[in-house]
């Protein structure tokens, strides 16, 4: 190997590099991002829904359960999905199935 060829096989590597990187980054602060907004609404429906159901005159055992239920997965951080709904009680589908509309 040439002492030319060097210098341009170590620019090659940093150009890769750095295409990587300019990629990368930005998904990964996307998704970060999207992941803070799911856990900011998520705690704000709970709490509309912690007031309402403190100003409710009569109770809902369902609405109860289903409180109790997102708190739980608030407390435990559930992940994302949770955070988006998609943690929420229910028979898990099987894999290649739809929900149906």
């Amino acid at each position: 190997m040439t002492a030319s060829v060097v210098p341009w096989l170590g620019g090659g590597v940093v150009a890769v590099a750095a295409g990587f990187l300019a990629a990368l980054l930005p998904r990964r602060r996307a998704r970060a991002e999207g992941r803070r907004i799911a856990w900011s609404s998520a705690r704000a429906a709970i709490h509309d829904a912690t007031v309402s159901r403190d100003a409710s005159p009569a109770t809902e055992p369902e609405a109860e359960r289903l409180l109790a239920h997102a708190e739980l997965l608030a407390a435990g951080r559930g992940g994302a999905g949770a955070a988006r709904g998609g943690g929420g009680p229910g028979p898990p589908r099987a894999r290649g199935m739809r929900k149906q509309p």
